[in-house]
């Protein structure tokens, strides 16, 4: 009885024994994969942080363009829409709110409204996060809105919110800010 007691125990001795020394064998090109993935990711993180510091200086210069590439209206629909005639711009106090989520037509010609308008009691604040908010008011023919920009730290995607200040048809724009010179919008014809 003892012995049989005592080859038992030695078996699943063995057998676990066996089965802390197993190892998993990775494939050399399963490794490569792996690295490839991990540098991509870093490079994307130094990209973005890059970006993140152009569009925080070009905040600062007053020379900026937001390319929105998604409108939210009102109630929460939302649209998909072209970066390059739905965006809004600034030069100095200049500033252009273009917003066209139809394919052609329109006021302005590009299938939406283009406003110009001055910008006024600008500010710029960094939370403790490190996240950027951009506060100006707008007037102008056709327009009189507070804009905000809200853009998360270590990245240079923003929304804007167009709040005007005579109704209550708000519009978001979700795209990237990035400065003046590297802008490729398409203006309309303004009000």
């Amino acid at each position: 009885m003892i012995r049989s007691l005592f080859l038992i125990l030695a078996l699943a001795a063995g057998w676990s024994a066996q089965a802390q020394t197993e190892k998993r064998i990775i494939p050399k090109s399963q490794q490569q994969a792996a690295e490839q993935r991990k540098t991509d990711k870093r490079l994307e993180e130094i990209q973005d942080s890059i970006d993140y510091a152009k569009a925080v200086q070009a905040l600062e210069n007053l020379e900026f363009v937001v390319e929105a590439d998604q409108l939210v209206f009102k109630r929460g629909q939302s649209a998909f829409v072209s970066s390059s005639t739905n965006f809004i711009s600034m030069h100095d106090d200049k500033t252009v709110v273009q917003v066209a989520p139809f394919n052609g037509g329109g006021p302005n010609g590009v299938g939406g409204i283009t406003v110009e308008g001055r910008a006024s009691d600008i500010k710029l604040k960094t939370d403790k996060r490190g996240n950027s908010y951009f506060t100006m008011n707008v007037l102008g023919n056709g327009i009189s809105a507070m804009v905000t920009i809200s853009m998360a730290k270590g990245s240079n995607r923003a929304s804007v919110t167009v709040n005007p200040n005579f109704n209550s048809n708000r519009i978001t724009l979700n795209g990237i800010l990035i400065p003046a010179e590297e802008s490729r919008v398409f203006k309309g014809r303004a009000f």
